[in-house]
């Protein structure tokens, strides 16, 4: 089966590795757009300390964090080190005891089906500073052992390169969808169709563009993202823990004494790639209130990214029934790097007629948000 994937993010990329290691003949194109999500987003791996509670969508933040450790090590397998994945823990904080104690309670419901999330407990300020050095002094945590960082560069890479060695083809490219009596195709930049017995759109916040040419309306949208990346020279930071404010703002580190603090969520921005004054402000001030021993870090680099957001919290997966040929994945929005390579695993047993694992109709392209 030869199967074209369009668009090279977190949630492609793992399309385009699961259905070569099942025999497909994979395609995969991207137009490379700046503003990738997945190249600009830091992954922060916790889905159990999330205020969303709309049962589906938690569902599927649930099992991507459980999928990575079969995913971690089944790429192992193929002998690829560059993972950008580490399960260093996860504290989640709140400024109100009341507040900490409503999250407490909701966690350990969660994690009785949740074995990865390991065992939980509420730390004192002094043993969350010890955790995270920059934190303040006064500020309670749950610590998460199970909590767990992901860079997604490095992660989507690294599928990348075990689907091309099992076959699969990647280039850069524009492209265009049209209809061919019912069934999608697929036109490159010189017009000619691309042949394909089944094409898969991760095309992420570029997604509604491709779509609308074959009459689509599918509602995602950018929502723009800056994220500040930090140096702490000399500080050995791999081992800190992610944080979790419960608010949309968070922080985790890696190995080079580096730490990342991110992000704004910037609706109706467009494709607007601009680090912004106001971008930069809105972060600082949200992790130095939390954080203020990073205020002597040398700033790095700002990354701006576009996630993929729907009209409603809950992803697009699935076949378009009224085009033959034609399946979706987006919307993940901020749980891009949780869910993707999950999702991904989801849209290659589609495409290859496997049972799904979870009820894919709760997902569905054509459903109240699409048509």
């Amino acid at each position: 089966m030869r199967v074209l994937i369009i668009g090279a993010g977190i949630l492609g990329a793992s399309a385009a590795y699961h259905l070569a290691r099942l025999g497909a003949q994979v395609e995969i194109i991207d137009q490379n757009h700046p503003g990738k999500a997945t190249l600009a987003g830091a992954g922060v791996v916790c889905p159990w300390a999330t205020e969303a509670d709309d049962p589906d969508w938690y569902l599927l933040y649930a099992r991507g964090a459980r999928y990575y450790g079969t995913l971690i090590e089944e790429l192992r397998g193929q002998g690829e080190t560059e993972l950008g994945y580490s399960r260093v823990g996860a504290l989640v904080l709140a400024e109100d005891r009341a507040r900490l104690d409503t999250i407490e309670g909701r966690i350990s419901r969660r994690i009785k089906d949740a074995p990865e999330a390991g065992t939980v407990r509420r730390l004192g300020a002094g043993e969350a500073k010890r955790l995270f050095p920059p934190l303040r002094d006064d500020l309670e945590a749950i610590h998460i052992p199970g909590g767990a960082r992901v860079d997604g560069r490095l992660l989507a890479a690294s599928m990348l390169r075990v689907a091309i060695s099992s076959g699969a083809t990647l280039r850069n490219d524009y492209v265009s969808l049209r209809l061919n009596d019912g069934r999608a195709e697929c036109l490159g930049s010189d017009g000619r169709p691309i042949p394909a017995d089944e094409i898969i759109v991760t095309a992420g916040a570029w997604a509604a563009q491709i779509l609308a040419l074959l009459g689509l309306r599918h509602p995602v949208v950018p929502q723009k993202g800056q994220i500040i990346h930090l140096h702490l020279p000399g500080v050995a930071t791999s081992g800190w823990p992610v944080v979790l404010p419960m608010n949309s703002y968070y922080m985790l580190a890696f190995d080079d004494s580096r730490v990342v603090v991110g992000a704004t969520r910037e609706d109706g921005s467009g494709f607007d790639y601009r680090v912004t004054a106001r971008g930069q402000l809105e972060v600082l001030q949200a992790g130095l209130g939390i954080a203020p021993g990073l205020a002597d870090a040398t700033h790095i680099e700002t990354r701006v990214g576009f996630r993929p957001a729907g009209s409603a919290m809950r992803p697009i997966l699935g076949r378009v029934p009224q085009i033959a040929g034609l399946t979706i994945g987006n919307g993940l929005g901020a749980s891009g790097l949780t869910v993707g390579p999950f999702a991904g695993h989801l849209l290659a047993g589609v495409v290859m007629g496997e049972p799904a694992e979870v009820p894919l109709e709760r997902y569905s392209p054509t459903g109240p948000e699409a048509g």
